[in-house]
């Protein structure tokens, strides 16, 4: 490993102006123009995601489907065997922390603010007039589930595995440069021009800021509105600001403590938060129900995951419902993609190709599609057991107070709420925290490659804190003042080149399949890890 002192590597790196200020700059113009005219930015930004829908749905369908396929192929490869920094790296992490902060990372606070709304929408119009499934039925339940895990599950979790797997070999075995446009050198046998790199990552990381920024503004939506249930706030601009102000505030210990200790401990916990949160409900909630509808949904997911997934067969009148649902879906996970890549490759090293699959991909869409059946079903019978009370919260109050409604309906809501409020809190912050870790590393240059310590210590602490701020900022005045649909669909655009991204990253990896040999025995390590526990 390379050995260098602190200052020796603060010479060695130096900000990239471009990659910095670009994204920035839009950003900020993209926030200023929903406030000075709502319904024109509004309306710009579903043009363009309407386009990009109609005109790529197929693309993306298939390609995704075809990051599926890759993700599980490469582990019947000898590539399967390769271990990510060469034979004897060193651990970065150990495997529960491993999973935690994956886990949490990709999540974000998606399944909590999604998982008991998600399902009302399907469950009262489910797959469009082309489906021809009666409201409210028992087949529109099981339509509702299979919907959440096509979302949500397996297809997600392998547009990151592509991006992150192919990122952790050109990065740990390959010694390619911290970027996005790092593994393309891998492929084309010679670097980018520096103009075209800093394009490329400047405009993936416009996508990823537009997605955190949706995502935060989710976040500030669903724990606003627990603490005014909780405590008869008014739930406007300045409750919406001292959430953000605690989120930011957290974000920024947590990311200016390192990987080691802050993301790891935050991640740990909030894993078994979750954990936790699942036993309660099944504990309470309709138990039987929850066993029967998922298990069924996951036999019928797996039989329907071909058609689905191309619109084919028996979902072959699906195209169009599905652009405003899976589609868009597998268009926002294509836009975080790439940057959460760099981080999710980052911490993988010392770990085999196929258990980074394993972790990456198999693992968390389990956990998906158990999160998904148990407050899925919980959701639906609480809604036919009182009358349609949660489909009536949906359409008064909004998605973010359904789950809020449903945890009235089972004991220890008292003690519920607050758990919840702390998990949405805990899950924002995690997915927030290695985000910005990924965005600092990427708007710096590194010409010398970084050392174990450089991999797990705080970096850019300037960096995080204007992108903190930033975000928390731009987040709060479109949630407070003009809705967070506008960005929300702005950064699905960010989807369209993310996808030609990944596609690019899959052709790299189906090439290092040929090179197993010589990638296991690129750059050993001594063996150990390098967490402290």
């Amino acid at each position: 490993m390379f050995d260098l002192s602190k200052s020796e590597r603060a010479r060695e790196t130096s900000l990239r102006p471009f990659v910095i200020f670009v994204p920035m700059a839009i950003f900020i113009a993209a926030a200023a123009a929903s406030l000075i005219n709502l319904d024109g930015f509004f309306a710009f930004a579903k043009l363009l995601n309407d386009w990009i829908l109609a005109t790529f749905s197929n693309v993306i369908s298939w390609a995704v489907f075809g990051f599926v396929f890759t993700s599980f192929g490469v582990i019947l490869t000898p590539l399967g065997k390769v271990t990510i920094g060469g034979a004897g790296a060193a651990r970065t992490l150990q495997p529960w922390s491993w999973f935690s902060i994956t886990l949490c990372t990709t999540i974000a606070i998606g399944i909590l603010f999604w998982a008991m709304a998600e399902p009302m929408y399907h469950l009262y119009e489910p797959g469009g007039a082309a489906r021809g499934i009666a409201a409210a039925s028992d087949e529109a339940k099981a339509f509702s589930l299979v919907t959440l895990f096509m979302n949500w599950a397996v297809s997600p979790y392998a547009i990151y595995t592509v991006a992150a797997l192919t990122f952790a070999l050109a990065y740990h075995n390959l010694g390619k440069p911290y970027s996005v446009s790092g593994p393309f050198i891998a492929l084309l046998g010679r670097p980018l021009p520096k103009p075209v790199a800093a394009f490329l990552d400047a405009a993936i990381l416009l996508a990823l800021i537009m997605g955190m920024a949706a995502s935060l503004g989710a976040g500030m939506l669903l724990l606003s509105g627990g603490v005014a249930d909780m405590t008869g706030l008014p739930n406007g601009p300045v409750l919406l600001a001292l959430v953000a102000a605690a989120i930011g505030v957290v974000v920024l210990i947590s990311s200016l403590t390192g990987l080691l200790r802050g993301i790891r401990v935050l991640s740990v916990i909030n894993t078994w938060f979750f954990f936790v949160f699942v036993g309660v409900i099944l504990l309470f909630g309709p138990t039987r129900e929850i066993f029967t509808q998922g298990g069924a949904a996951i036999l019928s997911y797996a039989g329907e995951f071909l058609d689905r997934s191309l619109f084919i067969g028996a979902a072959s009148d699906d195209g169009e419902w599905a652009k405003g649902w899976t589609t868009f879906y597998f268009a926002n996970w294509l836009a975080w993609a790439p940057v959460t890549a760099m981080f999710l490759g980052r911490i993988a090293r010392g770990y085999t190709v196929r258990a980074f699959v394993l972790v990456n991909l198999i693992l968390p869409a389990l956990f998906s599609m158990l999160w998904m059946s148990v407050f899925g079903v919980f959701a639906m019978e609480t809604d036919f057991g009182q009358g349609g009370a949660l489909k009536q919260t949906l359409d008064t109050v909004g998605p973010e107070g359904v789950m809020f409604r449903a945890l009235d309906y089972i004991p220890l809501t008292s003690l519920l709420i607050p758990v919840v409020l702390i998990l949405s809190f805990i899950s924002y912050v995690t997915a927030a925290d290695s985000n910005t870790e990924a965005i600092s590393q990427i708007c710096k240059t590194h010409d010398a490659p970084m050392t174990e310590a450089d991999e797990t210590e705080p970096t850019a602490p300037r960096l995080k804190i204007i992108w903190v701020i930033l975000l928390c900022l731009m987040a709060w005045i479109m949630v407070a003042f003009s809705g967070i649909d506008g960005v929300r669909m702005l950064s699905n655009v960010g989807g369209l080149p993310a996808l030609f991204v990944v596609l690019g990253l899959q052709v790299c990896l189906i090439r290092m399949v040929f090179q197993a040999e010589a990638l296991d025995r690129m750059h050993p390590a001594d063996a150990g890890t390098t967490e402290n526990v």
